[in-house]
């Protein structure tokens, strides 16, 4: 049985086009070791939806190309409505730029891009897994999935304490949460599929949401395969346009006995994890660390 609806296409079957708009800056703060910019953008705001993410024109040397970046969160309503939040580590000149704007400082943004999370067609409990701040595109599905009135149960994952993404709000947003550590400083050690298994048959979730680094998406997409659960993933993947154009976000999906070359930014960057091909998947190129997608 699908768990999953259309991905929000327009009525006439195509996606709307992405909106570029100076956008000022609301907040930014620091969330644990990541950081945090809010920016004003309502009619971006009014349009994005979970999963997607926006594209962000920055500053410095070497920064020629933009930073794409997940939405952490949207208000579209009450005293903060018209902003978008996004998290990200600071790993390079890019991002190091995004950390020092301060408030009322300009930032060009282009969104929203990509497709998002694709929702429940029929009531089912929902298990989102979340790997270091991926966690942060996951805490506002997991706010779209609680106004529809399903029951969300999560795992979230990271090396250390420090690096698990906003464990209070996770706390405040699902039924249950669940946390796995490299080192065991904060939840069980080990790793998220150690304990999905289990979360699975306790909350008898129907459908899985993970986003974070490839590799636990792979090991994650795989787990759900073997127990027959329908799995959607939000991939990371270097992206020099965010548009299409440049085809350095390729992700390997296979349809029906061939394997197709389809482009994160506008194929993606959710994609159904069964019917990727993660072990032709070739590893990001590490020079533009900050240009990645990045929750």
């Amino acid at each position: 049985m699908s768990a999953v609806v259309n991905r929000g296409a327009s009525p006439q079957g195509r996606p709307d086009a992405p909106l570029r708009a100076q956008c000022e800056v609301l907040g930014s703060r620091r969330l644990g070791p990541y950081h945090s910019l809010t920016l004003v953008a309502p009619d971006v705001a009014e349009r994005t939806q979970p999963g997607q993410f926006v594209s962000l024109a920055v500053d410095g040397p070497g920064t020629l190309l933009r930073r794409p970046f997940s939405v952490y969160a949207v208000s579209k309503h009450g005293p903060w409505a018209g902003t978008v939040e996004v998290v990200f580590d600071v790993v390079g000149e890019g991002t190091r730029w995004l950390a020092q704007r301060q408030k009322h400082d300009l930032v060009d943004v282009v969104g929203p891009l990509g497709k998002p999370f694709p929702l429940p067609q029929q009531p089912v409990s929902c298990l989102l897994v979340g790997g270091g701040y991926g966690a942060a595109p996951l805490l506002y599905l997991a706010q779209a999935l609680q106004s529809l009135d399903l029951r969300v149960d999560m795992v979230l994952g990271a090396a250390t304490s420090e690096r698990i993404f906003n464990a209070m709000e996770a706390k405040r947003r699902a039924s249950s949460v669940e946390y796995t550590t490299d080192d065991g400083s904060f939840g069980s050690r080990g790793r998220v599929t150690d304990v999905v298994p289990r979360v699975l048959e306790r909350a008898g979730s129907g459908v899985i949401y993970a986003c974070g680094p490839m590799p636990m998406l792979a090991a994650v997409s795989r787990q759900a395969a073997r127990l027959g659960v329908p799995c959607q993933v939000a991939v990371e993947e270097a992206m020099a346009c965010g548009v299409g154009v440049c085809w350095t976000c390729v992700v390997p999906v296979r349809r029906g006995e061939h394997v197709a070359n389809l482009r994160a930014c506008i194929d993606g960057p959710v994609f159904n994890g069964a019917r990727v091909d993660w072990d032709r998947l070739q590893p990001a190129p590490a020079a533009p660390a900050d240009g990645e997608l990045t929750p």
